[in-house]
């Protein structure tokens, strides 16, 4: 659904080319920045994302993350590349073209929330709709559902200011949803809470994914944040991406020593599962498991009968077999 194709931006210096060459010539950020005075934000990235996935980025302060989805956006202009949105080139389209796709097919949601304070919160949730010209008695139906969709009915009435930073997200989060929009993009939404509110923002979009997959592309500097809500993971280093796989695979197969940082403390047996562990063949025995089973799971039912088990897919199939051997060695990674 998103095709993001050699896409570049260029800060300062007024010759965003030669910026962009001398980086393909393969000089730091450093180097370009003392030659033409200009940065290099985001460093020829390509991707794409599949429609209802959930494709997380993912990087340290200062890795470009932020500056690519609002490139993604348009909220920046790209100094080079492509951004497809089903076929169509953000880029090509003229002002108006782009508001509508703003309004109809993509909405964002940021770390500050932007809600208006003299405004109740079912009017906050509606302000999309209210932009289209939707009768109020409309907007505001369709709000108090997201409200319900984000467990706010009770606080509709109320003001910004008497809500919790928490439930404050929720309200953002539900007025980017009350759009119906096909995209969802955050820029680090969750990162200003309490780790327990967090917590429940995560499992909270989780929940609504569920119930209504949607495109989304969330950044996050948080990396066990990524493994829990992606489908995907993008890794990004100064503007580029240095790695982009499953959370199985980043964590099994760290590309990089950067990326491979980020796993070190990662307990494998709670990310990988079954079917990144197995072997070819069947077991012996009738005891089976599906390939998506976690191999914390996995790890009671071995120890207690030595017996391998037996891998389904999830027509029933059997695509392999996991013995005690084939995660001791996981265990014992942790044990270290």
């Amino acid at each position: 659904m998103i095709d993001v194709s050699h896409v570049w931006k260029v800060f300062g210096g007024g010759h965003p080319q030669r910026a962009i060459q001398m980086a393909d010539q393969g000089h730091s950020r450093a180097d370009i920045q003392a030659a033409t005075g200009s940065t290099i934000g985001v460093r020829d990235v390509s991707f794409s994302v599949q429609r209802g996935e959930t494709f997380v980025v993912m990087g340290l302060s200062g890795s470009g993350k932020s500056t690519l989805i609002r490139c993604m956006s348009r909220l920046i202009e790209p100094s080079g590349g492509s951004v497809g949105i089903d076929g169509v080139n953000l880029l090509d389209m003229n002002d108006e073209d782009l508001r509508t796709i703003r309004r109809t097919k993509m909405s964002m949601v940021f770390q500050h929330f932007g809600l208006f304070p003299h405004r109740r919160v079912i009017d906050n949730c509606a302000y999309g709709l209210e932009v289209q010209g939707i009768p109020k008695a409309e907007r505001h139906a369709r709000a108090a559902e997201m409200l319900a969709t984000v467990g706010l009915t009770e606080w509709a009435n109320h003001y910004p200011q008497q809500l919790s930073g928490g439930m404050q997200q929720r309200v953002g989060i539900a007025r980017a949803l009350v759009l119906d929009p096909e995209i969802l993009y955050f820029d680090e939404p969750f990162s200003a809470l309490d780790p327990l509110i967090r917590r429940d923002m995560q499992n909270e979009l989780i929940a609504l994914q569920a119930r209504r997959p949607r495109t989304i592309v969330f950044i996050t500097h948080d990396f066990a944040e990524a493994l829990r809500l992606g489908n995907r993971i993008a890794i990004m280093k100064d503007g580029a991406i240095d790695q982009i796989g499953t959370p199985e695979e980043i964590v099994a197969h760290p590309a990089t020593d950067y990326v491979r940082e980020f796993t070190t403390d990662i307990p494998k047996t709670k990310v990988l599962t079954a079917s990144a562990v197995m072997r070819p063949g069947q077991a012996l025995g009738g005891r089976q498991v599906a390939a998506t089973t976690k191999v914390a799971a996995l790890i009671p039912l071995l120890f207690a009968d030595a017996a391998p088990l037996s891998v389904i897919d999830d027509d029933g199939h059997v695509i392999g077999s996991v013995a005690r051997e084939d995660i001791s060695h996981l265990l014992e990674d942790e044990a270290r």
